[in-house]
Formats: C-alpha cells, sequence, structure tokens
C-alpha cells in the first residue's frame, strides 16, 4: 500500500492513527504518579511524521499543549539532522519559549524508527505539580520559577543519561512524584511508537509520508471550506485582564481579517510585557487563537497539521503576548486563556452561532499547596478548578467546567487522600450564572481548612493562586449579564490572589470560581425554564423575578403567569427608559 488511499482505506487508518495516541494517552492515565495528571488529565500525548507535521493527538488533549507542541515539536525535531537520531533516543525539555510556556510543563519527546528508519516522533507533555522554585506568580522573571531543562538527551541510544535524572531529583520538593511522572511520559511514547509500527506492519506499509500528505491536505480543504462562509473583512475586539493590586489592567487588542480561506489574527497595540508571571510566549498564544478558530470551524475535525495552515498569527515581540526570555512565565494561563475569548469576541457579528460567553473557567484557576507533613516528609499537590461555562446562542452554559482549558476538576477524594487538606465544602453557587436568554453555567465555592491535630502538616502551608475574575466579571453576549465574580478569602478575609500566601494550622481558605456569562436577553428566557432553574436550586426567586421578570410561587414554585407578565412589562418599561435617559 501507498501512494493515494482511496477514502475508506484513509478513515480507517486516520482513526487508527487517533486511537493509537488514545491508548498512549490510557497508559499515562494508569502509571502517572501526580494527581494532576491522573485525575485532572493535564498532559497531551501527540506524534508527528517525519518532517515534524503534527499527525495525532490524544482525544482529550489540553488545548495550550496540544497547540503549542504542533508549533514547538517541529522546531525542536529540525534542530538536529534528521541522520542523527537513532533507535532508543529520548530527549527531554522544558524551555518555555519552545513549547508549551512555562516550567512545569516538561515535554519527552522521541524519533520512531520502522525497519531501521525514522517514520515519526512521538511526544508528550506533563505539567508536573513540582518544578521547583518559588511558587508564586509574582515572580519577576523565569528564574525564580524552578528548574529550566534545554534540549537535551533523557536516553542515548537506550542508554539513561543519569546525570540529567540526578539532575531533575535535587531541583524538586518531590522528586519520587517528579522521576515517576517522567517515567510514564517515556512509557507513553513507547506504547505509541510500538503501536505506529503495529499498524504499518499490519497494513503493509513502510512509512507515515503518504498517509500523512493526504490527511493533513483533507484536513485543511475542510478547514478552508468553511472559513470561505464568514464574510471577508476586518473585525476588531479587545480585552480588560486583571492585574496585581495597584498595577494596571492588561489590554489584549485583536484585530482578525478574514480572507477567502484565510484567517490573520493581529495582536499589535497589546500591552507589554509584565514583571509577574502572566506573561505568554508566542506559542502559547498561538495555542490558543488557534483554539478559538479551530472550534468555530472544525470542531469535529481531528487535530492535525492541517488544521493551522489557513491560520497567520502576528504578535508583536516584547508584549505580553510574545513576551522575551527571561520574562516570568509561571501565571501565563492567567491571561493566555483569555486569547480564545477575545477572538470570539471580534466574530461574534459574523459567526454569532459559533461562539460563546466569557467564562468563570477562563482563565482556570490553579491552586499550587505546598508544605511538609509532621514527620517532615515534603509534600506538593496542584488542583486545578473550572467556574461557569458562558452560554452560547442555542445553549446554557455548563457549569464549573474548565474552558477553554479543557482539564478536569480534581476530585476532592483525591485531594484528601494526597495532601493534609480537609475539604470542609464544594459547591455549586447559586445565581452565580449570568442571566440571560441562555443562562451562563454555575461557579463553585470550595472551602479548605489546614487542620491542626496529629494529622495536620507542619506550618507554613504555602498557597500559590494563578486565577482571574476577581475584579472583571466574565462578560455576557448579545445583551446578556455578566456572571458572578471570583473570590478568595482566608479565615473570612479576602486574600491576594497574585502572590504567595502563608497558611497555618486551623486557617480556613475559602475560594469561589466566577460563573459565566448569558447571552441573549433575560427577558426572553422561557419562563417554565426559570422555573427549573429555581425548582432546582440554580436560580433564587429574587433573581428569577428581578432579572428574567419571572414571578415565582414561594410555595409551590410554579410561575405566576399573570404578575409574570406585569413584571415584564414593567421591567422593559423601565430598560426602555434607562436606554433614553442621559
Amino acid at each position: 500500500m501507498g501512494g493515494t488511499f482511496d477514502p475508506i482505506t484513509l478513515e480507517i487508518l486516520w482513526r487508527r492513527l487517533i486511537s493509537v495516541v488514545d491508548e498512549a494517552d490510557s497508559a499515562v492515565a494508569r502509571t502517572a504518579f501526580s494527581s494532576l495528571l491522573r485525575d485532572a488529565h493535564d498532559y497531551t500525548c501527540m506524534f508527528t511524521d517525519q518532517k515534524g507535521r503534527e499527525l495525532a493527538q490524544g482525544s482529550f488533549a489540553t488545548p495550550g499543549q496540544s497547540g503549542a507542541m504542533a508549533l514547538g515539536i517541529k522546531n525542536l525535531v529540525t534542530k538536529l539532522p534528521l541522520e542523527t537520531y537513532e533507535p532508543g533516543d529520548i530527549f527531554i525539555t522544558n524551555d518555555p519559549w519552545a513549547l508549551a510556556g512555562h516550567l512545569n510543563d516538561v515535554c519527552v519527546m522521541s524519533p520512531v524508527f520502522y525497519n531501521g528508519k525514522l517514520v515519526a516522533f512521538t511526544a508528550c507533555v506533563f505539567h508536573h505539580s513540582d518544578i521547583g522554585g518559588r511558587v508564586s506568580s509574582d515572580n519577576h522573571d523565569v528564574f525564580e520559577e524552578g528548574l529550566f531543562i534545554p534540549l537535551v538527551k533523557l536516553y542515548d541510544g537506550g542508554i539513561l543519561n543519569q546525570s540529567v535524572m540526578d539532575m531533575i531529583r535535587w531541583n524538586v520538593r518531590t522528586p519520587d512524584e517528579v522521576i515517576g511522572d517522567i517515567r510514564s511520559q517515556i512509557a507513553a511514547n513507547h506504547v505509541c511508537a510500538e503501536k505506529i509500527c503495529q499498524m504499518l506492519r499490519e497494513n503493509g506499509l513502510d512509512h507515515l509520508d503518504d498517509l500523512a500528505d493526504q490527511i493533513i491536505s483533507r484536513t485543511e480543504k475542510s478547514m478552508r471550506e468553511e472559513i470561505e462562509k464568514i464574510p471577508d473583512g476586518i473585525y476588531q475586539a479587545e480585552g480588560m485582564i486583571e492585574q496585581m493590586k495597584g498595577q494596571q489592567d492588561v489590554v489584549i487588542k485583536t484585530t482578525v481579517e478574514v480572507k477567502g480561506s484565510d484567517i490573520i489574527v493581529n495582536l499589535n497595540g497589546s500591552s507589554p510585557q509584565v514583571n509577574w508571571g502572566g506573561n505568554v510566549v508566542y506559542n502559547f498564544t498561538y495555542a490558543y487563537v488557534f483554539m478559538a478558530i479551530k472550534s468555530m470551524f472544525g470542531p469535529d475535525i481531528p487535530n492535525n497539521d492541517g488544521c493551522a495552515s489557513p491560520i497567520t498569527l502576528k504578535a508583536p515581540e516584547g508584549t505580553v503576548v510574545n513576551c522575551k526570555f527571561p520574562a516570568a512565565v509561571a501565571a501565563r494561563l492567567v491571561i493566555g486563556h483569555f486569547l480564545t475569548e477575545i477572538i470570539y469576541r471580534a466574530l461574534s457579528g459574523v459567526a454569532s452561532n459559533k461562539v460563546i460567553a466569557a467564562s468563570g473557567g477562563t482563565p482556570a484557576q490553579m491552586n499550587v499547596f505546598y508544605g511538609k507533613r509532621r514527620n517532615g516528609k515534603p509534600w506538593h499537590s496542584v488542583i486545578i478548578r473550572g467556574g461557569g461555562m458562558g452560554a452560547s446562542a442555542s445553549s446554557d452554559g455548563h457549569y464549573v467546567y474548565i474552558f477553554p482549558a479543557n482539564g478536569a476538576n480534581t476530585p476532592v477524594e483525591i485531594i484528601e487522600s494526597d495532601t493534609p487538606l480537609i475539604i470542609e465544602k464544594r459547591e455549586l453557587l447559586v445565581d452565580s450564572g449570568g442571566p440571560g436568554r441562555m443562562k451562563g453555567g454555575l461557579g463553585q465555592r470550595e472551602v479548605f481548612r489546614i487542620p491542626d491535630d496529629q494529622y495536620g502538616p507542619q506550618s507554613p502551608v504555602n498557597l500559590g493562586i494563578q486565577a482571574g475574575r476577581h475584579i472583571h466579571a466574565p462578560e455576557g453576549l448579545f445583551g446578556g449579564n455578566p456572571g458572578a465574580r471570583a473570590q478568595f478569602l482566608v479565615n473570612g478575609v479576602p486574600g491576594n490572589p497574585f502572590g504567595l500566601t502563608q497558611l497555618k494550622p486551623g486557617d480556613v481558605v475559602t475560594i469561589d470560581a466566577a460563573g459565566g456569562g448569558g447571552c441573549g436577553n433575560p427577558m426572553e428566557r422561557e419562563p417554565e425554564r426559570v422555573e427549573r432553574d429555581v425548582l432546582e436550586g440554580y436560580v433564587s426567586l429574587e433573581k428569577a423575578r428581578d432579572d428574567y421578570g419571572v414571578a415565582i410561587h414561594p410555595e409551590t414554585l410554579k410561575v405566576e403567569e399573570e404578575l409574570t407578565r406585569k413584571l415584564r412589562e414593567s421591567l422593559k418599561k423601565g430598560n426602555d427608559r434607562k436606554r433614553i435617559d442621559p
């Protein structure tokens, strides 16, 4: 077999390539040490052809990693002549500018050989909970943020470079967990390589080149056909992203030009890079710009190099969306996650059925707890939490969703088994979803307690937070209202969500994730849906009346139709007067 594949064979082989990566993905879930990987799925597996062009990635890939890898692996592959790679070679790096934007994202990459010839590269990026350094968003440069590993050989022709492993081990707080997760990465690449070779053998193929060409060209054609349906033009938007107290908001400006089947995104005019960890490298910016366009114009097409061909990104160097070394980048999600939302906003006027309102899970809320147990053993845990997803023109927003990062909320049971922390409460926040014809998703509250008995940790317990939406609530769309803002309290007192907080036994931490923005006029939401929201405890009686103009009987919890009609008429007149009055 080779050359051109018939449509049925092409589809079968294409799907098999994806299943190969999904099997590697499953190997991670079975072998990873960190709950951030096992349970929150903060990792991505993929493989490329021998030219470094992405061919397939895991079905549950994280966009920030997968999009950055699509660019980064191609660049890493070409650093060495192809003839210098040997069977058994394994490379490792966590260079933020080469890959996924901060030191915690460690990449392990392996060449794949079949019948003595290089046919592919397989790679995975894991977000390691611990990479050393000062775990705080308010670091001033990358040197404070942990161990920087340039592209080096971890295995040379199958022989472990023990010095590299030792260097990593002695620069992290929880070495057994970190080394265990690196070995999980090696295993994932091994599974992927083995299954690629098995597929080639069973189908009589000598290489992947012809298959790759056809998959990539077909994907590009499908993407371009969808983009061509949007009117040519230049569409603009900007977003304000909150900074630390006392500093001006970050501004992201975008101009999206649709030109036939091409999309050119220009971020000129965005704020210069900042002196804390929110800076975003070019690859990570690209990842979430790509996420927006891919989700709008090809959501069902499996990701590969062809998806990116219609997209051009321009991000001025030295800005917060294309920072220069050695900028601090550990908290790049606090700004980078917003890029998808801003692209949606720019194209909302011409693609209203393809976008959603702002999400409370943008940015994902990352809480890093670390300290020592009573026996002196270090512990370290990263807990990811989502907020309410923004509503679309056709559906309510999902609840407690991590969007656009596509991670998973770490289960309470796992947190309590892996750490000394006690979770006293985790609940949906009533009325947190932005009112609209389609309601924004609800945010969530989680209450942590630092135990003060013999099972608790030593003092202090360090908490580094990467989050947002504490000042600017998630915006609604097409007349929808904003979602509720986020909140961070220590013993009932507002804390600093941008720095490092030191906690002592007995302290109680309350973290509220924001709700999603609503979509459309709330007065157009069917009263029956509001009734159901109240019945299920998602909307209060007061908000049903004030925001939606729906009167619900306090005892029967049924809509009072005549009162609702009068209430909506009254509210509509009041809103009309507000629009007229200066």
